[in-house]
């Protein structure tokens, strides 16, 4: 586990760092907002130094999608805030997984979904969330701490590391490039950009630059993929390749859930 750590980005908002998705936080004098929530035992101990900086309610706990180390640390939360909210597909899934592991038990569902936008005022912040489309998987929200210009990009952003890419929950790496194109329309340069995961000594926050890298990175997947089989490669071929053109960056493990992902989407479009 990483070292649990808060650090304030700007106008009280923050992340927290410990085991699996970064969290981001909002703490102000009328309350305190929570995106998304790691593992049960990593839910506690943010849980611990948000009520040592603050005895405000949790109104508001956000999971920017439904991945376990994303959402098992709901249950930490039970009682404890007054609504989760979610994109209506993140929900679904997360259900669905659940049932499919006989874990429905260890869960703390949303109990309020969106479809395209939806936002809440804490205090003197404004928190938006927007759907923009199926890309890390079909049910991804961009978190945007308005006042304070603070975008958490959930899994949108692997920072310099091998993305999962969850087909089995309607991933689309084409739309993914797409969505990451609009987050740069929509966000000003000044923002600060709260990143899922990170490789190696890469941090999990940055700014446009690194939202574009990652555009880029997953193009390169594409065309790299789209090469060896225009070629006539096959799976196994595909996945022995060990760098992605315009992706040098991304170093380490885990090139081939990425490659398996490419394959698949552009195996089934031929």
């Amino acid at each position: 586990m990483q070292e649990a750590n808060m650090k304030t980005l700007r106008r009280n908002v923050g992340y927290f760092t410990g085991r699996g998705g970064t969290i981001g936080y909002l703490i102000n004098d009328q309350g305190t907002a929570v995106v998304d929530s790691q593992f049960p035992d990593t839910a506690a101990i943010l849980i611990s130094k948000l009520k040592e900086q603050s005895q405000r309610p949790i109104e508001l706990l956000i999971n920017t999608h439904h991945h376990g180390d994303h959402t098992a640390g709901n249950i930490a939360f039970k009682g404890l805030i007054g609504k989760a909210v979610a994109h209506e597909n993140s929900r679904k899934n997360q259900k669905r997984v659940a049932e499919e592991q006989g874990a429905g038990s260890e869960q703390l569902y949303p109990d309020e979904v969106y479809k395209d936008k939806w936002s809440y005022k804490i205090g003197d912040e404004t928190i938006s969330l927007q759907y923009f489309g199926p890309a890390h998987t079909d049910g991804d929200s961009v978190v945007h701490f308005e006042n304070a210009n603070v975008v958490h990009m959930g899994d949108l952003i692997f920072n310099r590391r091998h993305p999962y890419i969850d087909k089995t929950a309607g991933a689309s790496i084409e739309n993914w490039i797409e969505v990451l194109r609009q987050v740069r329309k929509k966000y000003d340069r000044d923002a600060i950009f709260i990143f899922g995961h990170a490789g190696g000594s890469h941090p999990v926050t940055g700014g446009m630059n690194d939202i574009e890298a990652m555009e880029n990175y997953l193009s390169g997947l594409l065309e790299t993929v789209s090469k060896k089989l225009k070629a006539g490669a096959g799976r196994e071929e595909i996945m022995a390749i060990r760098e992605i053109e315009g992706g040098r960056e991304w170093q380490g493990e885990g090139i081939e859930r990425p490659l398996a992902a490419a394959y698949q989407e552009l195996a089934q479009e031929r």
